[in-house]
């Protein structure tokens, strides 16, 4: 006798959901990271030479970009032991390497050379992030919802000017800021927003997904009934090249260390500076995920094997020769968006990036998305991280003693960190680190300003009351 199976809510962690369901909002994290995930991945090949050089390896690297992202992710989603949070955080690519990694490239004098050694750093970094996470719980202290509240805030304004070149067609667009990318991304933006509020079900529930599906059909049909080819002879922003598909082949086998790593100190060490700010950033980014998709805070265990799985997930990232894997903040603005938090779901976005790093044809059918399409569902998706960050901020109240803390972690450390140039008479190692997003110096003055401010006694009920 066949036997009636419960569903749980997709705004559950865990429980079942029906297929149906699941792929549809499952897909909808990987349309959000998937151009993210790889856009690291080509900046520093094309700083190495190797896009021109070595166009087969090129590929395989990419394919290897989606494989080790989906493995990750359902090593983060499910765990195995320690490694892994059990958290809805969608594992990437981190572009928060790619300042001390252009500078490796550059000293080293770019080629194979220069990746191998970024690939070295990469295995040693992730082993000692890992080693890190296993002592979050004494650490935990230094985090309290001031200072996570501030990184996520940090975190989501960082991301607001990567969503709006999204949506002007991408940085390096020759047709940047034109009318057709910014009606394509409000186009999106207007869908998104109308399945959301004014539908309910699978639609209001997936409607990122429906989002850019509207954006795909839209630009194939501005192809066919406007001209694409720009002056230099280039194609426009929004244009949709789907010949890209048909080139594609539909099956490939990963290969594993298509690099072989090399051990260099001042690749090992600017990298391994960067991979303990990096489990600053994952902290902040479980913290938003949670509080922004499931309304509480993230807790020591979840922290511990997020960070973890950061590490040795940026190792197994290694052994594929790929750039170090770390939860992606796009996706966390999906979850807080959305609040689909449902681990079935995810794990079936987690299984399409596996299908796609063994699938070329597949995973093409996704690298040819234009980036204002992206754009009208970033925009929003990053801002709601920094609301998130607001929200974990004045949960407990807000006392003169946050007041302080916050106003000097973003306006001086956000400020500064984020502002270009405003750092350029620093040594060099200091502008890789602290310049650039603005999200370390914020978090390390967080820290610090929460360590050496006295707290009065609304901050010491509001700390009763968080516990």
């Amino acid at each position: 006798m066949k036997k009636d199976i419960t569903y749980s809510s997709p705004y559950e962690f865990k429980g079942a959901i029906p297929l149906q369901q699941a792929i549809p909002l499952g897909l909808q994290h990987v349309l959000a990271m998937f151009v993210g995930n790889l856009t690291p991945l080509m900046i520093i090949c094309g700083i190495c030479g190797i896009t021109a050089s070595e166009p087969a390896l090129y590929v395989t690297l990419l394919q290897n970009a989606m494989l080790a992202a989906g493995v990750i992710t359902l090593i983060q989603l499910w765990s195995i032991g320690p490694i892994g949070g059990q958290v809805p955080v969608i594992m990437g690519t981190s572009s928060g390497f790619l300042g001390v990694m252009k500078g490796v490239a550059a000293s080293m004098g770019g080629g194979v050379a220069a990746y191998s050694a970024i690939v070295g750093a990469a295995m040693i970094g992730g082993a000692c992030e890992a080693v890190l996470g296993f002592f979050i719980k004494p650490l935990r202290k230094f985090f309290p919802p001031v200072v996570t509240g501030t990184v996520v805030l940090a975190i989501g304004l960082s991301l607001i000017g990567v969503g709006v070149n999204s949506f002007a067609g991408g940085s390096g667009a020759e047709d940047f800021g034109a009318l057709p990318n910014l009606l394509l991304g409000l186009l999106v933006l207007v869908v998104i927003v109308a399945l959301k509020h004014f539908t309910k079900g699978i639609t209001s529930t997936s409607c990122i997904l429906c989002g850019i599906i509207a954006g795909y059909i839209a630009a194939s049909v501005m192809g066919l009934a406007l001209p694409h080819t720009l002056e230099s002879g280039a194609n426009a922003a929004w244009y949709v090249n789907w010949s890209k598909v048909g080139e594609a082949a539909w099956f490939s086998v990963p290969r594993v260390l298509p690099v072989k790593p090399s051990f260099d100190l001042h690749a090992v060490l600017s990298i391994l500076i960067m991979f303990l700010v990096t489990a600053v950033e994952t902290i902040g980014d479980i913290s938003g995920c949670i509080e922004g998709g499931m309304g509480r805070e993230a807790t020591a265990k979840e922290l511990s094997g997020g960070v973890v799985c950061d590490g040795v997930g940026s190792v197994i990232s290694a052994l594929f020769s790929s750039l170090p894997t770390t939860s992606f903040s796009q996706n966390v603005g999906l979850v807080t968006m959305t609040k689909v938090v449902n681990r079935m779901a995810l794990t079936c976005g987690a299984v399409f990036l596996v299908l796609a790093g063994l699938s070329p044809k597949l995973a093409s059918v996704i690298s040819i998305m234009p980036q204002s399409v992206l754009g009208g569902a970033a925009v929003m998706m990053f801002a709601s991280i920094a609301v998130s960050g607001i929200k974990l901020l004045t949960k407990f109240g807000i006392t003169n003693r946050v007041v302080t803390i916050v106003s000097i972690s973003m306006g001086l450390g956000y400020g500064l960190g984020a502002t270009a140039n405003a750092l350029s008479g620093l040594p060099e190692a200091v502008q890789l680190i602290f310049g650039g997003s603005g999200i370390v110096p914020a978090a390390i003055l967080a820290i610090i300003l929460n360590l050496a401010i006295p707290k009065e006694q609304a901050d010491l009920e509001n700390e009763a009351a968080a516990k």
